[in-house]
């Protein structure tokens, strides 16, 4: 029998053991993890903007035009669409937890791309982003000035530049939002008045930003073939787009009237740097600031992701200046403990006799199962039956 050759021969029958385990221990580290699966289904948001267009227009002629060529699409669950007196459409789309949410967003960027040109044209400029990040929000946090040092312009533009870039480096965000931004941008407030006695329109002052406001390539001087008079090769900076306020108004509408002097666009508009758009105002502690959404990842750890980003914060608060501060708010996740266990803290206070005391003060209901415990002192769970 093939058992009694191993039980005659007892040192060769450890040998092949010791092989055998041998074997395992290096084997084990290639050997795959086993995981829970991805519950979440997953998302991919379409979000557009038709700037100065009300709801009912946004949703005529941006949400559903989108929405009939997403309909259909492979894998999808349903889909679930807002438009806005803002301006803006949002599209998210919801597959099946089995798809893959990669290959789910390269389907949605082909569908909108589709879509495209029976979209207004302003909505192509600004730019339709397709984006794989959850449509629930997992951390939010506030900026704002203690003191009224700054304002709303100037904190949003700091969170702009400064931190929206370098939290979406962190591993599982998705996405970043910033409520009550404040976009710089150079507004016109044009005179109705002024307008109609020159005999102009809105259209003729955009038109004519478009045509004198641009980004000039001027070429070079002396670039070869050239004579051999001509030694050197010189790079010719033309003024580009414009910046202060003076350089707008400045603009010209009309070469020429009836009384010889030419329109300009300060004759019929008041220019002033302001913000692009004043439609959301935020208070945090009762102070003008703004805020930043974090959205995660479907596939992302929600403890993960919400511990990088007050990681990144702490890091970057460093180089907040001063008289501005931070604060955010999450919502409880699962890493609290259940309601019927009691968190216990038991401290000793040694005494000059050997002798020492002891006491214990215990919370019943939700405790975070790993609190930062002062030293010395331990934590324990104990049985929901202690009291």
């Amino acid at each position: 029998m093939f058992v009694d050759f191993f039980i005659r021969r007892p040192v060769f029958a450890a040998v092949c053991s010791i092989l055998l385990t041998l074997v395992g221990a290096i084997a084990i580290p290639t050997l795959p993890i086993a995981q829970y699966p991805d519950l979440a289904p997953p998302q991919v948001t379409v979000t557009s903007t038709y700037v100065g267009a009300s709801a009912e227009v946004v949703e005529s002629a941006v949400t559903i035009p989108i929405e009939q060529e997403l309909n259909g699409v492979e894998g999808m669950r349903y889909i679930t669409s807002t438009s806005s007196n803002d301006g803006t459409s949002q599209i998210t789309v919801t597959f099946e937890p089995t798809r893959d949410i990669e290959v789910a967003a390269v389907d949605v960027q082909n569908r909108v791309s589709r879509a495209a040109s029976r979209l207004p044209a302003q909505v192509n400029q600004t730019g339709i982003v397709v984006n794989k990040a959850s449509s629930q929000m997992l951390l939010t946090i506030g900026l704002s000035s203690p003191d009224n040092r700054y304002d709303a312009k100037f904190l949003s533009n700091y969170a702009d530049v400064n931190l929206k870039d370098a939290i979406k480096r962190v591993r599982g965000v998705g996405e970043v939002r910033i409520f009550g931004e404040r976009k710089f941008s150079m507004r016109l407030w044009l005179d109705p008045t002024e307008l109609a006695r020159r005999n102009l329109t809105p259209q003729d002052v955009v038109r004519a930003l478009q045509e004198q406001n641009l980004q000039v390539a001027a070429g070079q001087v002396g670039q070869p073939p050239s004579t051999d008079e001509q030694p050197y090769q010189i790079a010719v900076r033309a003024r580009g787009r414009l910046i202060e306020p003076e350089e707008f108004g400045e603009i010209v509408l009309q070469r020429s009237t009836t009384d010889g002097k030419m329109v300009r666009v300060k004759d019929v508009a008041r220019v002033e740097l302001g913000a692009e758009s004043y439609g959301t105002l935020l208070r945090f502690n009762g102070r003008t600031g703004v805020g930043l959404a974090i959205f995660q990842l479907p596939t992302a750890n929600a403890l993960d992701v919400r511990d990088g980003v007050i990681k990144e914060m702490d890091r970057l608060a460093q180089q907040f200046p001063r008289g501005s501060s931070t604060g955010r708010a999450t919502t409880p996740r699962s890493r609290c403990a259940p309601p019927s266990t009691r968190w216990c803290t038991r401290w000793w206070r040694p005494s000059r006799s050997s002798s020492s005391s002891s006491s214990c003060s215990c919370t019943a209901g939700a405790a975070c199962s790993s609190p930062p415990s002062p030293s010395p002192s331990r934590w324990w769970a104990p049985s929901p039956s202690s009291t």
